[in-house]
């Protein structure tokens, strides 16, 4: 079987892109998934998504981690594929999509995304952490020296604790640095470090929000190892966040067509 793919990347999250509106990609073959973000014998990304179409939107975004498990929201991966339905001439300045946690709302520029997420009514706060699902489950906890860092052993730790071994969780190690956050991230289904983690970036802005450290009222300016993102947001009384907006880049990176 031969297809065509794109690849994208958003500040260094970087995903495969399948056109599957005619359904010809199985969307149940996990192991093909696997093999193509593989990054020695494969494609090689962080992730693979399917573009699909679905009644009463413009698209519908099927999101696989590289273990190819189909997953939960990508932020990063949302702003990318927005990207790349722009260039099928599919939306203009906006966009609304299906994904794994609902509906989605976009504004679009080339390059450039706006991309809304989903409001966020709880968040869990102890002392060491704070835990939230911004479209996937995350686990954010401040850190001192966190460009040092040692974030694949320590959220490897985390992520398959007691508690969330099962179904597992993002781990996002989060620093204030002058007037931004650094945010790195240990992502369940990579089982590594991301250059970037859309909806984790969310997280830690929410969470520098409820800690009064962000870098303003209702908006956050967050540096990755990949590059630089904004969260905007609206918070509330009760600790809630709704109006919640993220923004950044998307990048095309190269297209081509495999034999699997």
């Amino acid at each position: 079987m031969t297809f065509s793919f794109n690849k994208y990347q958003g500040t260094g999250n970087d995903f495969i892109i399948i056109d599957n509106r005619d359904m010809k990609f199985n969307r149940n073959n996990n192991a093909l998934v696997a093999k193509l973000c593989d990054r020695r014998f494969g494609i090689g990304a962080d992730g693979l998504m399917l573009l699909q179409s679905k009644i009463g939107y413009d698209f519908e975004m099927v999101y696989y981690n590289s273990d190819g498990n189909e997953s939960s929201m990508c932020g990063n991966g949302g702003r990318c594929i927005i990207e790349y339905v722009r260039t099928l001439g599919l939306v203009k300045d906006k966009a609304n999509f299906l994904a794994s946690d609902g509906e989605h709302e976009a504004k679009v520029n080339p390059g450039f995304i706006s991309l809304k997420m989903n409001n966020v009514s709880t968040v869990e706060v102890s002392g060491e952490f704070c835990y939230l699902n911004t479209g996937s489950p995350h686990y954010v906890s401040f850190v001192n020296n966190v460009r040092n860092y040692k974030v694949v052993e320590e959220g490897k730790k985390i992520r398959n604790n007691e508690r969330f071994k099962e179904k597992g969780t993002n781990v996002n190690f989060v620093e204030k640095e002058l007037n931004e956050l650094f945010v790195r991230t240990y992502e369940r289904g990579v089982e590594d470090e991301t250059y970037s983690c859309g909806t984790g970036v969310t997280a830690a802005a929410l969470v520098a929000s409820l800690k009064n450290v962000s870098t303003g009222l209702d908006y956050c300016d967050v540096k990755t190892l990949g590059g630089n993102l904004k969260v905007k947001f609206n918070k509330h009384e009760d600790n809630s966040f709704t109006d919640i907006w993220l923004e950044g880049p998307a990048t095309f990176v190269f297209k081509g067509e495999i034999t699997v």
